[in-house]
């Protein structure tokens, strides 16, 4: 393994599609939250992985109560997060240093596999970058006003994440004017003028966003016990 691989896990979301009063990261599936099972993989990639973890700052004092409740010691660097996605990256990349890989991932994808996660970090190390993605299941079609068109699905690709790519490329990446258009990290380095490089990731690898999303998570996880 490369010396100098991170992962910079994003964790920002307030739980408010999924009806909690508990920001979504910190619910449990399991008995474990959800944040600590997506740290859980990219140690199970790597013992020496370097970890960043972007939380809001108002969520410290909860994410420490939640390590000392479940005895938690996996070593993290701990970032606060900004008011946006694409701001709270660019903090994340601040506590990342030297030459190598960055995956950055949601962190609440926390079925992700050592499998995608060591292929992101091949690829990227060959591309520059390597997203995660996979294909269309169903038919779709496009709207405008009262009109739909069916489409080709076989052009389209779901994007997840990790979405790994080299440091200098993506804290360059980062240095671009930030809007609303920009939804993932790898919508930041296209607009910074990198060609992306796509790999098949996994139906398996969800992000958990309403309350279904819990219930087929657990039932992923029993699955694998």
């Amino acid at each position: 393994m490369n010396n100098n691989e991170y992962a910079l896990i994003v964790a920002g979301g307030k739980g408010t599609r999924i009806k909690s009063k508990v920001p979504k990261q910190f619910l449990d599936i399991n008995g474990v939250p959800i944040l600590m099972q997506t740290i859980n993989a990219f140690y199970e990639y790597a013992a020496d992985i370097k970890v960043v973890v972007v939380l809001p700052e108002d969520d410290f004092p909860l994410w420490e109560e939640l390590c000392l409740l479940h005895k938690y010691q996996k070593p993290i660097i701990l970032q606060k997060g900004g008011e946006t996605r694409f701001q709270s990256v660019k903090n994340g990349l601040e506590m990342v240093e030297g030459d190598g890989l960055v995956a950055i991932h949601d962190g609440v994808r926390p079925l992700i596999s050592k499998d995608i996660i060591g292929a992101s970090f091949r690829l990227a190390a060959v591309h520059g970058s390597a997203v995660a993605a996979v294909r269309l299941k169903e038919s779709i079609r496009i709207t405008d006003q009262d009109t739909t068109k069916a489409m080709d699905r076989s052009k389209f690709r779901l994007i997840q994440t990790p979405q790994t790519f080299k440091i200098d490329l993506i804290k360059k990446a980062y240095q671009i004017k930030e809007d609303s258009s920009l939804t993932d990290d790898a919508s930041v380095a296209e607009r910074s003028g990198h060609l992306i490089s796509l790999f098949e990731g996994s139906y398996e690898n969800i992000k958990i966003t309403t309350a279904e999303d819990l219930i087929i998570a657990e039932a992923l996880l029993k699955a694998r016990d």
